[in-house]
Order: C-alpha cells, then sequence, then structure tokens
C-alpha cells in the first residue's frame, strides 16, 4: 500500500450496524473502526449505540448481527458518546483517508449520524476510499465482505458483522489488494455504482461516481475516462 501511504498520514477505516436500510429513519446501533498510521493500528473504537426510548431491533438485525435490545440497553452509550469517539481517530491527522467496505452505505449513516450533533465538520478533510469497489474490479459476483476474506485467502479473519471486526477486516482486505496490484491510490474518491439501478443514499460532493460493471475489462478508474 505505498501508494496510499505515500498521500495520507492515517487510514481509518470503519464500519457501522445498523437497524436497517433506509438512511434518515434507520440508525446506527455500533460504530466500529480501526485508525492505521504506516501500516500499523495505532488507535480503535468500538461502541454500541442505545435505541431511542420504545424502539427495539427487528429480529433479522438480531439474527444478523447478534446484538440484542437487552445489550444495546445495558452497554450501549449516546449518539453524542459514540460521534465523538470515532471524530478522535481522526484528531491530528493532516492528510486522513476514511475507508469502508460499501463505504456508500456506511457513510451516508455516519452523515445522519454527526449533522444533529453538529460534527460533522469532520467529515471536510478525509477523502474516501470504498473497499468494495476496489474487490468488484477484482473478482466476479459475489461481493460481500465474507466472499472477499475467503477469495484473499485470509485465514483468521473474523468477519462477525460486528463492527470493529469487520473494520479490520476490511483492513487486511485492503492489504492484500494492494499486494495483488498496488493501485489503490487511483480509486479514492471514486465509488462504483450499480449500472441499473445506480446509487443509493445521498451524493458525496466530492466522490465521483460511475457505473460498474461485472465483466472486469478494465478498472473503473480507467473505465471512467472513456465515458
Amino acid at each position: 500500500m505505498m501508494e496510499l501511504w505515500n498521500e495520507f498520514d492515517r487510514l481509518v477505516v470503519f464500519d457501522t450496524e445498523t437497524t436497517g436500510i433506509e438512511f434518515g429513519t434507520d440508525r446506527i446501533i455500533e460504530i466500529g473502526a480501526a485508525a492505521l498510521e504506516n501500516g500499523e493500528e495505532q488507535g480503535s473504537f468500538n461502541a454500541l449505540i442505545c435505541l431511542p426510548a420504545g424502539q427495539t431491533l427487528p429480529p433479522f438485525i438480531t439474527q444478523l448481527t447478534g446484538i440484542t435490545d437487552e445489550q444495546l440497553r445495558d452497554e450501549g452509550v449516546d449518539d453524542r458518546t459514540a460521534a465523538e469517539g470515532f471524530c478522535r481517530l481522526l484528531d491530528g491527522a493532516e492528510q486522513p483517508l476514511l475507508v469502508a467496505y460499501n463505504a456508500q452505505f456506511d457513510l451516508n449513516f455516519l452523515y445522519y449520524l454527526l449533522r444533529p450533533l453538529g460534527l460533522l465538520s469532520v467529515l471536510q478533510k478525509p477523502r474516501f476510499l470504498d473497499a468494495l469497489t476496489v474487490y468488484r474490479d477484482r473478482r466476479d459476483f459475489p461481493h460481500k465482505l465474507c466472499n472477499a476474506i475467503e477469495a484473499y485467502g485470509l485465514t483468521g479473519v473474523e468477519n462477525s458483522h460486528r463492527a470493529v471486526d469487520d473494520a479490520r477486516a476490511a483492513a487486511l482486505l485492503l492489504e492484500a489488494m494492494a499486494a495483488e496490484k498496488d493501485d489503490l491510490l487511483q480509486y479514492v474518491d471514486l465509488f462504483g455504482v450499480h449500472p441499473k439501478y445506480g446509487m443509493s443514499g445521498k451524493k458525496i460532493s466530492s466522490v465521483t461516481y460511475c457505473p460498474q460493471p461485472y465483466d472486469r475489462r478494465v478498472p473503473l478508474y480507467e473505465l471512467l475516462h472513456t465515458m
């Protein structure tokens, strides 16, 4: 990942678990992140987040993540505590890069967590990398994180649908993809979208969105220049 480390002084790889997929109405119930400098983890954060009084988790979310209403009630923190804990991982970075697997999803939920707390300014400095976009250019469907972990033989990696575990798994995947072909810098602020259905959620002004075909004939960043 030499290209990335030559450009950025900190990578913060993060993941969210949510009550559903509707931005602005569903909520983050867990956020986890790992901060890396020169390839080494320098800090991490993970928090369960309480639901508003009277709300409960959909049963399928508990089945998927293992997170229960009791855990959120007993271990969860409020939105501000979780948001500020995440923001601290970016403190002091001059050229940070925020990374997620399916970053459009996680960044949209992060936006709706930070906005009512007046903390959106933390997203002004970082640039963004979607590990899913890179993986789609490397391997055929399916493209879940567990598929990527298996494809790269990342034995011992825990893909648990728990936030900090998935963030660390995405960081290891990033290293494996860079070892295969060190072109990750070309994907910064470039998100692939479904060729038929397009983008979901709120558009990020600094990101270029490009329909990403399934045939993988050329990398998305090369395809972009032909459009």
